[in-house]
C-alpha cells in the first residue's frame, strides 16, 4: 500500500462522511437545477419563493429577517433573491403594520401560482433522487434534521 501526500485520518476518501455529503449536494442540486429550469427558477428563488408562499398562511406579517430563518439563508444573499423575484412581479413588498424598520413580503398571485406548480416538480425530483435509500429515506431525514439542530 502507497503513502499518500494528503495527511488525511481517512484511509480512502470513501471513508470521509464531508467528501461524500459534497459530492452527493453537488448531484442533487443538478437534479434540482434541472427539476427547476422549465419554471425559470433557480433553486434558492424556488426556496424562497415557495417558504414565503408557505409562511403567508400564518398570520404574523413575513418579514426577509423571519423568510432567512426559515429558510436557512444568509440574509444579504436573501436580499438579493427576493429583489430579483420582486422585478418578475412574484412578490412584493410592503410597510410592516407593526415594526417600521421593516417591510412585509407577500407572495404575488402569480408568485403563489409558480411555488404552487413548482414545489411538485422539486418533490418528484426528491423523490425520484432519494429512491436508492427505500424504506430508509426516513431515517435519512431525521439524520439530516439531527445535523441541521446541532
Amino acid at each position: 500500500m502507497t503513502s499518500s501526500p494528503l495527511a488525511t485520518g481517512f484511509g480512502s476518501a470513501e471513508e470521509s462522511p464531508g467528501l461524500l455529503l459534497w459530492q452527493v449536494t453537488n448531484r442533487w442540486q443538478a437534479a434540482q437545477r434541472a427539476a427547476l429550469k422549465p419554471y425559470g427558477l433557480t433553486h434558492v428563488q424556488f426556496v424562497l419563493l415557495a417558504s414565503l408562499t408557505y409562511l403567508q398562511a400564518e398570520d404574523a406579517p413575513v418579514t426577509q429577517r423571519r423568510l432567512a430563518d426559515h429558510a436557512a439563508t444568509d440574509p444579504m444573499m436573501t436580499s438579493q433573491v427576493l429583489r430579483a423575484l420582486e422585478a418578475r412581479d412574484l412578490l412584493t413588498r410592503h410597510p410592516h403594520p407593526h415594526d417600521a424598520r421593516a417591510r412585509a413580503l407577500s407572495p404575488t398571485a402569480e408568485g403563489r401560482d409558480l411555488a404552487n406548480r413548482a414545489v411538485g416538480a422539486v418533490e418528484a425530483c426528491d423523490a425520484a433522487f432519494f429512491a436508492a435509500l427505500g424504506p430508509g429515506t426516513a431515517g435519512f431525514a431525521a439524520a439530516l434534521r439531527t445535523l441541521r439542530d446541532a
